[in-house]
């Protein structure tokens, strides 16, 4: 399970080191192998390949009055793999989709990753915190 905040950059050629916590787990589980995909909130996916395998047999499931949603996981989806020094390539049609720049958050979200723009987060997360906590979380507050 993936958990925790990292902030990162992009080299100049797009690429993603992936941090040691994480780089041990997902060459164990996954060779190295990774797909990225669009996420409607903005940012992209980050799926050790077994995962994404997981994700896609669902997603292929839905109905036809989802298509677009299968369009914009499916249809974005990109395999990467992590280099010898742990640097993951993020497609340049993907960096534009998300406006990854060079500052960048990773998010682990249990199963996958998140990746967001670092400052395009920051203001999303300042905004979530201005509203009231949904019901489903409030059990968690101490």
């Amino acid at each position: 399970m993936f958990q925790g905040a990292s902030s990162l950059n992009l080299d100049a050629k797009g690429r993603l080191s992936v941090p040691t916590r994480h780089r041990d787990a997902l060459l164990s589980m996954a060779e190295g192998q990774v797909t990225f995909t669009k996420h409607p909130h903005g940012c992209l996916m980050l799926f050790p390949r077994p995962q994404w395998l997981k994700f896609r047999e669902r997603i292929a499931q839905v109905p036809m009055n989802a298509q677009w949603w299968k369009r914009v996981f499916l249809g974005s989806a990109m395999d990467a793999e992590m280099d010898g020094t742990g640097r993951v390539l993020v497609a340049p049609e993907l960096r534009e989709a998300a406006g990854l720049t060079k500052e960048v958050l990773l998010l682990g979200m249990g199963d996958h990753f998140e990746l967001w723009d670092k400052t395009t987060y920051e203001a999303r997360e300042a905004e979530a915190m201005q509203q009231e906590m949904p019901a489903a979380f409030q059990d968690f507050v101490f």
